[in-house]
């Protein structure tokens, strides 16, 4: 009776020695190709090489090497159709009974920064081919695209009792490759500017499972990071988890807009999130427990329960201003060794630290990775990000009052912020600090006059920013009233001159963006 073969191909050889030697346990003959079969042999280990099988050297520089009926027809020939057999035997094929596989590295290589040559010699063409012609023949072949499967692969040819086993690694291998296509498309199409294709694949690899989504009856959620397995994911994807409770789907959403609102500006700067929106923000120089002290103080009430984020390694004294205030995720570059000790005594506290790099590198060249994707029932909207220079915007004063520098300073810094506040978006700033914000309500002046009533007596003498133009007078008029000096707006609506008319009489300053505007829905 011909031994059970198992073919062994592998770029990651981790396990893969111990997996062959398992193999021969269970009487299988090895057959492995190239690099694969020196690391079986090496480990004492029988194999034969894949040119015994196939009569072919490999050519090419190893391009072909496994592209050969000897290896297709083992892996495809179904077990239970007579004609299927007669041929194989006809032709002196064996069928494939195990196929370890893996791929080349080609996201890693392209991380690196490897010359376009080099990148290209990392898309594997023979290996995707085996894997999906095990996969198609998963009734009877197992397909091992994860180390971490052989374990479970040799207690199912142990038992005889692999039939559930051999579709779970199906899929897995239809996915693996899907993946490792996508990220090859993704770099193709940067290299001719078209980040955007016809037909859209999405590179991902899960970071967890979460425990729902939104709610509770939301049965599944997952964390997934762009790219594959061997590519550095960047972003939140990348941060630490030191401390605390597993993220929830509503974590990670509120922590991404902490992380991105603070990597938003080079200076110090304390974000304070919750649902999505900052209800505190602040940056400048000084104490970094005073840039959280005026970030707390943009709305003391909301931010119990929600999350703080920072750009700069955490401080002792900050860890202390903290204290009393219930949070449920903490997010900086670093800690101080005795900040992260009194931090950890928060026991329902999810502690992240997160590199400041809001931006993928631009030497993945793939530029879907930095696109902002949104999903609708039945499709995904895409779009580039809202990255705006704070050097590139042009303004224009359109009010009789010109601003003064500090006024002029107050406007930047709430034109920056507003693109982290869900539209219609209103905001207030006062020394470089939040002290009033209106989000996402239907009606504009709604917004105004949510943010005037946060900020209270701070509305006095501060500026505003709305994220779109201002329809009608009534939400300047409202906020002038209230004490507010000077206002940014994109400008553009038929109300403009009216708008203009009651700035102008209430002695404010009002400055116009030129039309640029920062809807966030």
């Amino acid at each position: 009776m011909t031994k059970p073969r198992a073919l062994l191909s592998v770029f990651d050889k981790c396990g893969i020695a111990d997996f062959a030697r398992g193999l021969v346990d269970m009487g299988c003959e090895i057959v492995s190709t190239g690099g694969t079969h020196s690391a079986i042999q090496d480990a004492g280990v029988q194999a034969r090489k894949i040119s015994e099988i196939t009569g072919f050297p490999e050519i090419l520089g190893g391009r072909v090497k496994t592209l050969h009926p000897a290896v297709h027809g083992g892996l495809l020939a179904r077990r239970d159709t007579a004609t299927d057999q007669s041929t194989i035997d006809e032709m002196g094929i064996a069928p494939i009974q195990v196929l370890a596989c893996n791929l080349y590295p080609f996201a890693s290589t392209l991380s690196a920064g490897r010359s376009q040559t080099e990148v290209i010699e990392q898309i594997d063409i023979g290996g995707p081919a085996m894997i999906r012609s095990a996969a198609k023949n998963a009734e009877s072949v197992y397909v091992v695209v994860d180390p971490q499967d052989y374990g479970e692969v040799l207690e199912a040819l142990g038992n005889d009792n692999g039939a559930e086993l051999r579709q779970r690694l199906a899929a897995k291998a239809f996915e693996h490759t899907s993946v490792y296509d996508s990220v090859i498309a993704a770099y193709l199409r940067g290299q001719v500017g078209e980040p955007l294709p016809a037909e859209l694949a999405l590179p991902m690899t899960k970071i967890q499972n979460l425990r729902y989504g939104e709610n509770p009856h939301q049965s599944y959620a997952a964390f997934y990071a762009f790219g594959t397995p061997d590519l550095e994911p960047h972003g939140l994807a990348s941060a630490k988890h030191l401390h605390g409770p597993d993220l929830s789907y509503n974590n990670v959403l509120d922590a991404a807009a902490a992380w991105e609102m603070v990597n938003d500006f080079d200076q110090p700067a304390v974000a304070v999130i919750k649902h999505g929106n900052p209800c505190g923000f602040a940056v400048g120089g000084g104490a970094q427990e005073e840039i959280y002290r005026r970030a707390y103080e943009g709305d003391t009430v909301s931010i119990f329960g929600g999350i703080v984020a920072t750009n700069r390694p955490l401080t002792v004294e900050m860890a202390k201003a903290m204290r009393g205030v219930l949070l449920h995720v903490i997010i900086a570059p670093d800690f101080d060794s005795e900040a992260l000790k009194i931090l950890r005594r928060r026991k329902q506290a999810r502690i992240l630290k997160g590199p400041m790099d809001p931006i993928p590198p631009a030497e993945t060249k793939l530029p879907l990775s930095s696109m902002q994707i949104q999903s609708v029932p039945g499709g995904f909207l895409v779009q580039s990000p809202d990255h705006v220079m704070p050097n590139r915007l042009v303004t224009t004063v359109v009010s009789d009052r010109k601003p003064s520098e500090e006024q002029m300073l107050q406007l930047r810094f709430a034109w920056r912020t507003i693109r982290h506040v869900k539209s219609n978006a209103i905001v207030l700033a006062k020394e470089s600090s939040l002290v009033g914000v209106g989000a996402g309500q239907m009606s504009r002046v709604d917004s105004v006059f949510m943010a005037l009533h946060r900020a209270g007596d701070r509305a006095s003498g501060s500026a505003l920013a709305s994220d779109a133009f201002f329809p009608f007078p009534d939400g300047p008029e409202l906020a002038l009233e209230a004490g507010v000096e000077a206002i940014i707006e994109p400008g553009g609506s038929k109300g403009d001159a009216e708008v203009i008319e009651v700035v102008n009489r209430y002695g404010g300053v009002l400055v116009f963006t030129n039309g640029e505007r920062h809807f966030r829905h």
